[in-house]
């Protein structure tokens, strides 16, 4: 990874690879889906959540689904773009950019979602293996508890080991999808996953936690 005090010349493009990524995460696309489909602010109902479950909750399934697909793609993206015209280093820059940008947006006054889409996207891109495992777990967890935030933890939590997984045995003869780098970055975005999440967990402590489909009051 770049010295961050080191020559200019070199680090600039390490800095506009994580601003680049924070702006283009900082789309809220759900609220201006919703807003464009005349359904209002989705910050006002359900949840008041920004991502694609909440949008779920406004009745219009294609705007839910448009919304899951646009903020995983935001982040691998970026993440996409930086691994093309630079390094593994400035692309995990640019998606924990994007992450950043979809929890903290400054159009919304830093008040954004809750990360889930887009980590998956970010894992996508910077190492597909892991992250179709963290994408099939999201979905398979979703199917049979039906409770969205529940898939979010389980699929967060999972992703540092998928990465170990690759790194100690990889099917590819090297550890290139699982390196240290992919994992500690993983577990960052896990971390705050599970801070964002911190109202889920008591719920779903409690058993009150609403599931997929389902308005909550």
């Amino acid at each position: 990874m770049p010295d961050p005090l080191g020559d200019i010349s070199y680090t600039w493009p390490f800095y506009a690879a994580a601003v680049i990524g924070y702006l283009v995460g900082s789309i809220p696309f759900g609220l201006v889906l919703t807003k464009l489909a005349g359904l209002g602010d989705v910050r006002k109902i359900g949840s008041g959540n920004i991502g694609a479950t909440n949008v779920l909750r406004t009745g219009n399934k294609g705007l839910a689904l448009a919304t899951l697909l646009l903020d995983g793609g935001k982040g691998a993206i970026v993440v996409i773009l930086a691994n093309m015209f630079f390094t593994q280093d400035y692309a995990v820059m640019a998606g924990g950019g994007a992450f950043l940008g979809h929890l903290f947006p400054v159009w919304l006054k830093f008040k954004g979602g809750k990360g889930v889409a887009t980590f998956i996207g970010v894992m996508l891109a910077i190492s597909w293996p892991a992250g179709l495992g963290v994408a099939l777990t999201w979905l398979l967890t979703a199917l049979i508890f039906r409770i969205s935030s529940l898939a979010a933890l389980v699929s967060a939590a999972l992703a540092p080991v998928y990465l170990y997984l690759l790194q100690i045995y990889s099917p590819f003869g090297d550890t290139y999808y699982g390196d240290t780098q992919r994992i500690e970055f993983a577990t960052l975005m896990a971390i705050l996953i599970y801070l964002r999440h911190r109202q889920n967990i008591a719920r779903l402590l409690k058993g009150e936690e609403p599931r997929i489909g389902k308005k909550k009051s």
